[in-house]
């Protein structure tokens, strides 16, 4: 059995991972009777938001593993305690929490750095030639560890003239599509959607992020 990880990073678009990438990439899976491991780092997240109105809570903290396992329904582990040989893939769905937990591009753009283990993982999976799927901001962090390896590759940022400038910058290609199609960058094995950068709905990220599943089971 494929053994797949998921790297969620909290829970709820605005502060961790967007809720419904992450359902739909765990339901692609699990249809395609992939054995997953998901995985969150043990950390604060960067801040709380309230996402009735949209404000920061600024007294509250929460810890981005303890929320990642509100989607995984307990069953998510320390991305520390995972090496890229326990792996066949792995998948990033995206959200704004992901671009400030996980790495800090919505703060600190293209100057961003990515958590440690976080790009330890990318970078093993990658060095071993193993599918990457990433989805909606996550190409932006695949760009970056791209770019930190020395190689060239090619992902998609959706239509957003920001995103696919920035990756530019970081040396890395982009090809623009919508919610309902994916990127392949056969050379890197890497698969990309842009997910709700683009999607005006659940159906239409659902498509696209199952296109992404798909592929990147087919590239093992």
């Amino acid at each position: 059995m494929k053994k797949i990880g998921v790297v969620l990073s909290g829970c709820g678009y605005q502060d961790g991972s967007e809720i419904h990438e992450a359902v739909i990439t765990l339901y692609a899976l699990d249809k395609s009777d992939a054995d997953v491991i998901i995985m969150a780092p043990d950390m604060d997240q960067f801040h709380v938001i309230n996402h009735l109105n949209g404000e920061e809570e600024i007294s509250e903290s929460r810890n981005i593993l303890v929320e990642s396992a509100r989607i995984a329904r307990g069953e998510v582990v320390d991305v520390a305690t995972i090496s890229g040989q326990q792996l066949d893939a792995l998948i990033f769905p995206g959200g704004t929490g992901m671009a400030k937990n996980i790495f800090d591009y919505s703060m600190a753009g293209i100057n961003c750095t990515i958590i440690p283990d976080v790009q330890r993982l990318v970078v093993e999976v990658l060095e071993a030639n193993k599918p990457l799927g990433a989805i909606c901001i996550a190409p932006v962090m695949v760009a970056k560890i791209l770019e930190y390896l020395g190689r060239t590759g090619t992902v998609t940022g959706g239509f957003s003239d920001n995103i696919n400038n920035d990756i530019k910058a970081m040396g890395i290609n982009t090809i623009e599509v919508g919610a309902e199609d994916i990127v392949v960058d056969k050379e890197n094995t890497i698969v990309t959607t842009p997910a709700y950068v683009e999607a005006k709905s659940m159906s239409e990220a659902f498509i696209g992020i199952e296109k992404l599943v798909n592929k990147v089971l087919e590239l093992i």
